[in-house]
C-alpha cells in the first residue's frame, strides 16, 4: 500500500492534467488508483471510450477556393435537390456523366475522334462547350480540330459573321478549322484583297461552300482574281457556289466581272454598288455565259435572314462573341468624352455603321443588279411530228452552242492563263 500511495502522489504532484484512471494489478486483481484520494479502490472498471487526441485537439477542413477543379472534383460527381420538407438532398451521377464530365475537362488531350458515334460525340462537345474549353487560346483550338476532322458539318454547316471584324480578327485558326461549310456570310467587315480568310475560301477544304456573301468588303478586281484563279485553271477551289453577294465592293469594275463567268453553276448573283462602266454589256455578258436574267425585283437569297450560324458550334460563336465584347467594354467610358464634344456642338464619329448604311444607300440609289437563273417549267407534250421537229430543232441550238462554248472556252483560256494568273498559282 505504501508503494501505491507513493506512486498515486509522484503522478499527482508532477502533472494536473486529467489523464484517465490508472490501473495497477496485484495479486492476480486489478485495482484503481484514485488520484484524489491517493489510495486504491477495488472496483471494477468502467469502460471508456476511446480517445484518439486530447480534449484540446480540434481539426479544421481547409479548402483552396481559388482551384476551382479541386472543388469540382468533389461536387461534381453529386446531383443536389430539395424534398418536400426543404431538406438537402443527394443522389450520385451516373458512371456515363462522370466519364463524359472527365473527358470533356481534358479534351484537348484527345487523340482522334475519328470512328466515335456521333450522338455520344455531340454530347461530349456540348459538355466540352459547357466548360468553355472552345475559348481558350490554345487548347481550345486543338480540341475544335479534333471535332471538325471527324464530323466536319455536323459541328458547323453555316457560319454568320456579318459585322464581326473583330471575332475575324481573334479566332482566325478556329474559324479556319471549319470544315464542310455551305453558307459562309462575311458581310460589311472590310477583309480587302489579300486578307487570309479570303485566301484560304480557295482551298479544297472550303469547297463545299454553296452561298457566299462578301457585300462590303474593299474587295477590287485583284482580289476577284485571286478568289477565282483555282477555279478558272484547275477546276479547284469555289467551284460549287450558287450564291454569291458582291454588292457595295465599289473597287470591282467589268474587269472583275469577267473573271465571276467561271462560276458556271451560279443560280443567284449580286453586283449591285459595283463600279461598272457599262452596265447594258455586263449584262448580256452574265445572260450569255453563265445564263442569269437581270431580276427587277430584289431577291430573297441575298436577305440577311437566311444566313444564320448552324451547327454544334453554335454556341461556341456566341461565346466567342461575348468574350470580344468584354475584352471592348473598357472603353465604354469614353461615353463622358462624347457628350461632352456634343455639349460643345461636336459630333463623335461612327465608323463601321454609318460606312455601311453610306454603301447600302449608294447601292440604292445606282440601281439593283442581281440576276438569277430561271427555272425550266414542264409543258404539255405535242404530237408526235411536233416533237420530232422540236427535237431536231433542239440538236441544232445544242450543236451551235457547244460550237460557240468551245470557241469561248479556248479565247478564256488563252485570255486567262496569265503570267500573274500562273504566279498565283504557284502559291498554292
Amino acid at each position: 500500500q505504501n508503494w501505491t500511495r507513493g506512486m498515486s502522489y509522484c503522478l499527482h504532484s508532477e502533472s494536473h492534467l486529467d489523464t484517465g484512471p490508472i490501473y495497477v494489478r496485484e495479486n492476480g486483481k486489478l485495482h484503481v488508483v484514485n488520484q484524489g484520494a491517493g489510495g486504491i479502490q477495488n472496483v471494477t472498471p468502467k469502460t471508456r471510450p476511446f480517445r484518439l487526441f486530447s480534449r484540446g485537439f480540434s481539426v479544421e477542413l481547409c479548402m483552396n477556393r481559388e482551384d476551382d477543379r479541386a472543388r469540382r472534383q468533389r461536387t461534381d460527381h453529386f446531383i443536389f435537390t430539395y424534398t418536400k420538407e426543404g431538406n438537402l438532398r443527394y443522389s450520385a451521377k451516373s458512371l456515363f456523366s462522370l466519364v463524359l464530365g472527365y473527358i470533356s475537362d481534358n479534351v484537348d488531350h484527345i487523340d482522334s475522334l475519328i470512328g466515335f458515334p456521333e450522338q455520344i460525340a455531340e454530347k461530349l462537345f456540348s459538355a466540352a462547350e459547357a466548360r468553355q474549353k472552345f475559348t481558350e487560346p490554345v487548347t481550345g483550338l486543338r480540341a475544335l480540330q479534333k471535332f471538325t476532322e471527324a464530323y466536319g458539318n455536323l459541328v458547323l454547316c453555316s457560319l454568320c459573321l456579318r459585322n464581326r471584324y473583330l471575332v475575324i480578327s481573334e479566332k482566325l485558326e478556329e474559324i479556319k478549322s471549319f470544315r464542310e461549310l455551305t453558307c459562309l456570310d462575311l458581310s460589311c467587315c472590310k477583309l480587302g484583297d489579300e486578307h487570309e480568310l479570303l485566301e484560304h475560301l480557295t482551298k479544297e477544304a472550303l469547297s463545299s461552300v454553296k452561298r457566299l456573301l462578301l457585300k462590303d468588303n474593299a474587295l477590287s478586281d485583284a482580289g476577284l482574281r485571286r478568289m477565282t484563279a483555282p477555279v478558272r485553271v484547275l477546276k479547284k477551289g469555289l467551284e460549287n457556289l450558287l450564291v454569291l453577294d458582291l454588292s457595295c465592293n465599289p473597287k470591282i469594275t467589268d474587269v472583275g466581272i469577267g473573271y465571276l463567268l467561271s462560276f458556271k453553276k451560279l443560280n443567284c448573283l449580286d453586283i449591285s454598288g459595283t463600279g461598272l462602266k457599262d452596265v447594258n454589256a455586263v449584262i448580256k455578258r452574265i445572260q450569255m455565259q453563265i445564263g442569269l436574267v437581270h431580276s427587277k425585283v430584289p431577291l430573297k437569297e441575298f436577305d440577311h435572314s437566311n444566313c444564320k450560324t448552324e451547327g454544334w458550334a453554335e454556341q461556341t460563336v456566341l461565346q466567342w462573341e461575348q468574350a470580344v465584347m468584354e475584352a471592348i467594354k473598357p472603353q465604354d467610358n469614353l461615353r463622358s468624352r462624347t457628350a461632352a464634344l456634343h455639349f460643345y456642338g461636336k459630333t463623335h464619329r461612327i465608323e463601321e455603321v454609318v460606312k455601311c448604311k453610306l454603301v447600302e444607300a449608294e447601292a440604292k440609289a445606282s440601281g439593283n443588279l442581281q440576276f438569277y437563273k430561271e427555272k425550266v417549267q414542264n409543258c404539255h407534250l405535242p404530237l408526235k411530228k411536233e416533237v420530232a421537229g422540236s427535237h431536231e430543232l433542239k440538236n441544232n441550238k445544242k450543236r451551235a452552242l457547244a460550237e460557240q462554248e468551245k470557241e469561248r472556252t479556248s479565247k478564256q483560256k488563252h485570255l486567262c492563263l496569265t503570267v500573274e494568273d500562273w504566279d498565283l498559282l504557284n502559291t498554292y
